[in-house]
């Protein structure tokens, strides 16, 4: 059995930490669940893959593609079987004629494109938009 560790700092000297504005403090915890994500016609229409075709295996998803669900999964911290079914949700609910990459697809494309994601502080909003542009 692991031995337990307790807190250094003297209970006497402890700062404890009360809510006193419930109401706000009740709207934040559910605004930390509010998801609201938009593709735009443009990032619609450029989702398969139209460029040339090779020898070997064809592509069938976009760069755009593989980016919005390599970057939802770095800003969820989904694992990729995840990932393939969070975008296939969302097309879904989106009601959009569309398929999800699959969980292969992205690791093999994902050592082709380097995403990343800054950070964000607690505080700050973030406004996912998908464009024909990228992210």
């Amino acid at each position: 059995m692991a031995a337990r560790t307790s807190s250094r700092v003297h209970p006497k000297y402890k700062t404890k930490y009360r809510v006193k504005n419930w109401r706000e403090y009740e709207q934040g915890l559910r605004a930390r669940g509010d998801v609201t994500i938009w593709f735009s016609k443009d990032a619609i229409a450029g989702w398969l893959h139209r460029g040339k075709r090779k020898r070997g295996g064809q592509r069938e998803y976009s760069d755009l593609a593989i980016e919005t669900a390599l970057t939802l999964r770095l800003l969820f911290r989904l694992p990729l079987r995840q990932t393939e079914g969070f975008v296939a949700s969302l097309l879904r609910l989106m009601d959009l004629d569309l398929t999800s990459p699959d969980h292969t697809t992205l690791s093999r494309r994902a050592k082709e494109l380097d995403v990343e994601l800054r950070s964000f502080g607690e505080k700050t909003k973030i406004h996912l938009i998908v464009d024909s542009t990228g992210l």
